[in-house]
Formats: C-alpha cells, structure tokens, sequence
C-alpha cells in the first residue's frame, strides 16, 4: 500500500468515526467470503456500517478523531479487524451474537459506546443487553402514558360517580333536616326538666 493510499484509508475511517456515538471492532478472521457476505449483508439491513481494516491505519485514523480518546481499544488490535458503526448501541453486539449460533466467528475485540469502552469478547453479552435510545424512549412513554391513561379512565368514569353520588347524597341531605327538629326539641325537653 502506497503512502496516498494509506492516507486516503484513513480519512475513510476517519469519516467513519466522525461524530459516530457506537464503534465495535470485532474479529471476522476465518470466515469464508460467503459467510462473510452474509455477515455484511445483515450488518446493511440493521443500519451498521462495516469496513475490513488494517490494525494500524485504524490506530492512526482513532489518534486524530478529537473528542474521544480511543487508546484503551489499541491493544486489542491485533490479527484482522473490522470497523463496525452504528446508530443504535446494542445492534452490533446482536448481530455478532445471533452470527455466533451457527459460526465460531466473529468474535467482539472491543467497543465503544455511551462513553464508555467494553474490551474483550466476554462482554458481548452485555453490549447485547444494553437498551438502545429508541427501546429507552419506548419503555419511558409505556411508563408515563400508564398513569395518564388511568387519570382519563377516572375522568371518563366521572360524570357517572358524580351523579351517582349526588343521587346517594339527595336523599340523606332530605333526611336530616326532618331529623333535626325532633333532635333540637328533645334536647331542649332535658335541658328545661332540669
């Protein structure tokens, strides 16, 4: 690889990781070109970007990426490496893992995402159980629209408790002032034998 061409493949990756908030790097080694299409064609459908990438070059593009400091994902840059960027946090790790029923491959080198880095494979199955934004905002809205949906339940049962309760309430407002006189005349009865 020429030096231009070294230089072109790293403003590649560089445009990758541009304002990118999810990045894998995953080991595709021992796949055959079928599987790895495969791979990449399922990678397409769920919106992840996939770039095969020398170690290096993915190195140097990450050293001028301001804003984010890759180094902790350095040492795991070793033997080949594919790029993976996404919009939603927990896809790569899904797709690897639903990948890894059949095969032995792709294996997860590291991740970065929510600002945090994740190094090693054995952490697949936690980056694939993180809540992506849109599964969040979906449980946050279940969560908020359960009391207001109980709140426009009890206003639309209401002019039915209200009248209700008026009609309960009628009779025994008739009943006590009936009731009062008698009671006012006895006590005053006792208080004059006295």
């Amino acid at each position: 690889m020429t030096k231009d061409q070294k230089v072109v493949a790293i403003q590649e990756i560089k445009d990758l990781l541009q304002d990118a908030k999810v990045v894998y790097v995953a080991d595709l080694e021992g796949l055959n070109a079928a599987k790895s299409s495969d791979f990449r064609r399922q990678a397409f459908k769920q919106n992840i970007k996939v770039k095969v990438v020398k170690n290096t070059l993915l190195q140097k593009a990450m050293e001028q990426i301001e804003g984010v400091d890759y180094s902790e994902m350095f040492p795991s840059f070793k033997g080949n490496s594919a790029l993976m960027v996404s919009e939603t946090a927990n896809a790569p790790a899904k797709l690897i893992q639903g990948f890894r029923k059949k095969e032995e491959k792709p294996a997860l080198k590291s991740a970065y995402l929510q600002e945090t880095f994740y190094i090693g494979d054995n952490n697949l199955d936690t980056l694939a159980n993180i809540k992506s934004r849109e599964e969040m905002i979906g449980e946050i809205i279940g969560l908020l629209q359960s009391p207001i949906q109980r709140v426009v339940s009890a206003l639309q049962n209401k002019p039915e408790t209200v009248e209700a309760k008026a009609e309960e309430a009628a009779p025994a407002v008739e009943e006590t002032p009936a009731e009062a006189p008698e009671a006012a005349a006895d006590s005053t009865e006792e208080t004059s034998a006295e």
